[in-house]
């Protein structure tokens, strides 16, 4: 695969974010995997929303880690859609497609860990996440897990690299405005393959590219389309 596209939280810019309906949008277009993000409810459920709180993409409010996942499901997270959990989107794609499970609370490392391994899904779900803490620990508990340090300005500093190594990463996710050929070539040069977010026109896609960049996170359901006609 010569440039990969993952569509983030599903398709963002088309449909209700980090919902079913949003990631089988993004499987029907045809993008090459899919990225969400995951907090844990009060009851310990791993459940998947970007925000710590509700305000912004749901009718409720608060902190999700103080809702049992019983309230959760009654709000309406876009279009009449329920934030799912991670077990429902699991179910509901397709059972090859790749998925890059961001974690935004350090505290889910561990359910998540547990759900790779009884599900056999470390071949299929990248471990995703700005904070070390939670990328070390998911390898401690699972060697093999498949590790992704996200990073936006902090990928200028030179730190970064190591950064990577010690959390077990050979991809690395960086902020497409903060990314310049240093920095790529930096990563290259240990081993680590680098990809941006988010890319969503031609001109995106293009700079993407003469970075020597391997892939993209993509709000837009056309950009696998886009990235093939313009190869």
């Amino acid at each position: 695969m010569s440039f990969f596209t993952i569509g983030h939280r599903g398709v963002m810019a088309a449909e209700p974010e980090n919902t079913l309906r949003s990631f089988l949008r993004a499987e029907q277009e045809g993008l090459d995997g899919i990225e969400l993000d995951l907090h844990l409810s009060r009851d310990g459920e791993l459940v998947v929303m970007h925000d710590e709180t509700l305000d912004r993409t749901t009718d409720g409010s608060g902190p999700i880690a103080e809702q049992e996942l019983a309230k959760l499901k009654e709000l309406d997270a876009g279009l009449g859609e329920r934030i799912p959990t991670f077990g429902e989107v699991l179910d509901a794609v397709g059972p090859t497609l790749p998925i890059q499970a961001e974690i935004k609370d350090v505290a889910a490392a561990r359910s998540l860990a547990k759900v790779l391994a009884d599900r056999d899904l470390l071949d299929r779900v990248s471990v995703l996440s700005f904070h070390d803490a939670a990328l070390i620990e998911v390898r401690s508990l699972l060697p093999q897990a498949r590790t992704v340090l996200v990073a936006g300005a902090s990928a200028h500093r030179d730190t970064f690299v190591g950064r990577a190594q010690q959390a077990g990463s050979t991809l690395v996710s960086v902020e497409l405005r903060q990314l310049n050929r240093a920095i790529v070539d930096r990563c290259g040069a240990a081993g680590i393959d680098v990809m941006a977010w988010t890319v969503n026109d031609e001109r995106d896609l293009a700079l993407a590219r003469a970075l020597g960049l391997v892939g993209c996170v993509t709000d837009q359901p056309g950009m696998k389309r886009l990235v093939e006609a313009t190869a």
